[in-house]
Protein backbone atom coordinates (compact mmCIF):
# COMPACT_ATOMS: atom_id res chain seq x y z
CA UNK A 1 0.00 0.00 0.00
CA UNK A 2 2.87 2.56 0.62
CA UNK A 3 4.40 1.95 -2.49
CA UNK A 4 0.98 2.41 -4.40
CA UNK A 5 1.15 6.35 -2.21
CA UNK A 6 4.23 6.61 -4.03
CA UNK A 7 3.49 5.51 -7.50
CA UNK A 8 0.19 7.80 -6.93
CA UNK A 9 2.39 10.91 -6.28
CA UNK A 10 5.33 10.25 -9.03
CA UNK A 11 5.24 13.13 -11.67
CA UNK A 12 4.22 12.24 -15.05
CA UNK A 13 6.41 13.13 -17.55
CA UNK A 14 3.31 13.31 -20.00
CA UNK A 15 1.23 15.74 -17.85
CA UNK A 16 1.27 19.67 -18.07
CA UNK A 17 2.84 21.50 -15.40
CA UNK A 18 1.04 25.36 -14.76
CA UNK A 19 3.83 27.42 -14.18
CA UNK A 20 3.86 31.32 -13.07
CA UNK A 21 7.25 33.35 -13.26
CA UNK A 22 6.91 36.48 -11.46
CA UNK A 23 9.43 39.01 -11.41
CA UNK A 24 11.76 40.18 -7.94
CA UNK A 25 9.28 42.82 -6.37
CA UNK A 26 6.78 42.97 -9.26
CA UNK A 27 9.01 44.73 -11.01
CA UNK A 28 7.05 45.89 -14.64
CA UNK A 29 10.33 45.35 -16.94
CA UNK A 30 7.91 43.79 -19.28
CA UNK A 31 6.23 47.30 -20.85
CA UNK A 32 8.85 47.50 -23.14
CA UNK A 33 9.25 45.20 -26.75
CA UNK A 34 12.90 44.36 -26.18
CA UNK A 35 12.73 42.70 -23.09
CA UNK A 36 9.36 40.49 -24.30
CA UNK A 37 11.38 39.47 -27.06
CA UNK A 38 13.48 38.32 -25.18
CA UNK A 39 11.17 35.88 -23.50
CA UNK A 40 10.11 34.94 -27.04
CA UNK A 41 13.19 34.08 -28.71
CA UNK A 42 14.26 31.80 -25.55
CA UNK A 43 10.78 30.03 -25.39
CA UNK A 44 11.11 29.61 -29.20
CA UNK A 45 15.20 28.56 -28.62
CA UNK A 46 13.89 26.00 -25.88
CA UNK A 47 11.21 24.53 -27.84
CA UNK A 48 13.64 24.04 -30.34
CA UNK A 49 17.01 22.41 -28.90
CA UNK A 50 15.60 21.30 -25.26
CA UNK A 51 12.31 19.61 -25.76
CA UNK A 52 10.39 22.02 -24.10
CA UNK A 53 6.56 21.60 -25.72
CA UNK A 54 4.33 25.04 -24.61
CA UNK A 55 0.54 24.28 -24.40
CA UNK A 56 -0.46 27.87 -23.43
CA UNK A 57 1.49 31.16 -22.30
CA UNK A 58 1.03 34.80 -21.51
CA UNK A 59 3.42 37.48 -20.68
CA UNK A 60 2.39 40.29 -18.98
CA UNK A 61 3.90 43.11 -17.47
CA UNK A 62 5.50 41.29 -14.73
CA UNK A 63 4.95 37.99 -15.11
CA UNK A 64 4.85 34.93 -17.46
CA UNK A 65 2.38 32.11 -17.31
CA UNK A 66 3.09 28.67 -19.02
CA UNK A 67 0.81 25.34 -19.33
CA UNK A 68 4.19 23.27 -20.73
CA UNK A 69 5.77 19.81 -20.58
CA UNK A 70 8.75 18.90 -21.73
CA UNK A 71 11.04 15.44 -22.67
CA UNK A 72 14.28 16.99 -21.26
CA UNK A 73 15.43 14.49 -18.69
CA UNK A 74 15.88 17.02 -16.20
CA UNK A 75 12.15 17.81 -16.20
CA UNK A 76 10.66 21.33 -15.95
CA UNK A 77 12.83 22.03 -12.84
CA UNK A 78 16.19 22.17 -15.15
CA UNK A 79 14.06 23.96 -18.04
CA UNK A 80 12.72 26.54 -15.42
CA UNK A 81 16.11 27.21 -13.52
CA UNK A 82 17.92 27.59 -17.33
CA UNK A 83 15.43 29.62 -18.64
CA UNK A 84 15.51 32.41 -15.51
CA UNK A 85 19.68 32.28 -15.85
CA UNK A 86 19.26 32.29 -19.51
CA UNK A 87 16.73 35.53 -19.81
CA UNK A 88 18.01 36.83 -16.81
CA UNK A 89 21.36 37.59 -18.62
CA UNK A 90 19.75 38.99 -21.52
CA UNK A 91 17.62 40.98 -19.92
CA UNK A 92 20.41 42.71 -18.19
CA UNK A 93 22.47 42.58 -21.68
CA UNK A 94 19.47 45.19 -23.11
CA UNK A 95 18.92 47.40 -20.11
CA UNK A 96 23.23 48.54 -20.81
CA UNK A 97 21.54 49.59 -24.29
CA UNK A 98 18.23 50.96 -23.23
CA UNK A 99 17.92 54.52 -22.37
CA UNK A 100 15.10 53.58 -19.57
CA UNK A 101 14.74 55.98 -16.63
CA UNK A 102 13.77 53.45 -14.29
CA UNK A 103 16.95 51.50 -15.24
CA UNK A 104 18.61 52.18 -11.94
CA UNK A 105 15.67 51.28 -9.90
CA UNK A 106 14.89 48.06 -11.51
CA UNK A 107 18.85 46.79 -10.99
CA UNK A 108 18.28 48.03 -7.34
CA UNK A 109 16.00 46.11 -7.00
CA UNK A 110 17.39 42.79 -9.08
CA UNK A 111 19.88 43.52 -6.59
CA UNK A 112 18.57 43.52 -3.53
CA UNK A 113 16.99 40.17 -3.68
CA UNK A 114 19.81 38.58 -5.09
CA UNK A 115 21.67 40.12 -1.75
CA UNK A 116 18.85 38.86 0.21
CA UNK A 117 18.58 35.31 -0.75
CA UNK A 118 22.75 35.08 -0.90
CA UNK A 119 22.87 34.41 -4.13
CA UNK A 120 26.46 34.05 -6.05
CA UNK A 121 24.87 36.08 -8.86
CA UNK A 122 24.79 39.36 -8.60
CA UNK A 123 21.25 40.28 -10.00
CA UNK A 124 18.04 38.34 -9.65
CA UNK A 125 14.83 39.10 -12.09
CA UNK A 126 12.99 36.52 -11.06
CA UNK A 127 11.39 35.23 -7.85
CA UNK A 128 13.13 31.94 -6.85
CA UNK A 129 9.43 30.85 -6.54
CA UNK A 130 7.07 28.84 -8.91
CA UNK A 131 4.79 27.09 -7.22
CA UNK A 132 3.77 24.57 -10.90
CA UNK A 133 0.59 22.46 -10.43
CA UNK A 134 0.27 19.35 -12.44
CA UNK A 135 -2.21 19.08 -14.96
CA UNK A 136 -2.92 15.42 -16.90
CA UNK A 137 -4.70 15.09 -19.83
CA UNK A 138 -7.06 12.66 -18.61
CA UNK A 139 -8.35 16.31 -17.10
CA UNK A 140 -9.76 18.38 -20.52
CA UNK A 141 -11.87 20.48 -18.40
CA UNK A 142 -9.40 21.74 -16.29
CA UNK A 143 -6.70 21.82 -18.78
CA UNK A 144 -9.34 24.22 -21.02
CA UNK A 145 -10.19 26.35 -17.43
CA UNK A 146 -5.97 26.87 -17.48
CA UNK A 147 -5.88 28.07 -20.87
CA UNK A 148 -8.92 30.35 -20.28
CA UNK A 149 -7.28 31.77 -17.86
CA UNK A 150 -3.82 32.04 -19.09
CA UNK A 151 -5.34 33.73 -21.89
CA UNK A 152 -8.28 36.54 -20.35
CA UNK A 153 -4.97 38.04 -18.46
CA UNK A 154 -5.00 41.07 -20.23
CA UNK A 155 -8.77 41.26 -20.78
CA UNK A 156 -9.02 41.01 -16.69
CA UNK A 157 -6.43 43.76 -16.99
CA UNK A 158 -8.45 45.77 -19.28
CA UNK A 159 -5.22 46.10 -22.13
CA UNK A 160 -7.76 44.31 -24.83
CA UNK A 161 -11.49 43.38 -25.08
CA UNK A 162 -10.61 40.36 -26.73
CA UNK A 163 -7.30 37.56 -25.70
CA UNK A 164 -6.63 36.80 -29.34
CA UNK A 165 -5.78 41.06 -29.79
CA UNK A 166 -2.62 40.33 -26.67
CA UNK A 167 -0.03 39.53 -29.51
CA UNK A 168 1.97 38.14 -26.32
CA UNK A 169 -0.08 35.42 -25.62
CA UNK A 170 -1.48 31.89 -27.50
CA UNK A 171 -4.79 33.68 -27.40
CA UNK A 172 -3.79 34.39 -31.32
CA UNK A 173 -2.51 30.76 -32.25
CA UNK A 174 -6.42 29.24 -30.48
CA UNK A 175 -7.73 31.82 -32.19
CA UNK A 176 -6.54 30.68 -35.71
CA UNK A 177 -3.64 33.38 -36.18
CA UNK A 178 0.16 32.29 -35.89
CA UNK A 179 1.51 33.38 -32.86
CA UNK A 180 5.25 34.72 -31.74
CA UNK A 181 6.02 31.35 -29.93
CA UNK A 182 5.77 28.04 -31.45
CA UNK A 183 3.51 26.31 -29.35
CA UNK A 184 1.47 22.85 -29.60
CA UNK A 185 -2.43 23.84 -29.15
CA UNK A 186 -4.43 21.45 -27.29
CA UNK A 187 -6.52 20.10 -29.31
CA UNK A 188 -9.85 19.59 -26.31
CA UNK A 189 -12.16 17.49 -29.01
CA UNK A 190 -9.62 15.33 -29.82
CA UNK A 191 -8.66 15.24 -25.85
CA UNK A 192 -12.22 14.45 -25.16
CA UNK A 193 -12.36 11.43 -27.78
CA UNK A 194 -9.40 10.14 -26.26
CA UNK A 195 -11.68 10.14 -22.85
CA UNK A 196 -14.85 8.72 -24.15
CA UNK A 197 -13.09 5.71 -26.36
CA UNK A 198 -13.42 2.15 -24.58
Amino acid sequence: MVMEEKKENRVDPKACSYITFNTVDWVDIFIRPVYKQIITDVLNSFIVSKGLIVHAWCLMTNHLHLLARCDDPGGLAHIEKEFKKITTNKILEAMDTETDLRKSWMLERFEHCSQSLKRLEKFCVWQSCTNPSCIHFREPFRLKEKVLHIHENPVRDKIVDLPEDYLYSSARDYAGVKGLVRITAIDFNEVLKLMIKP
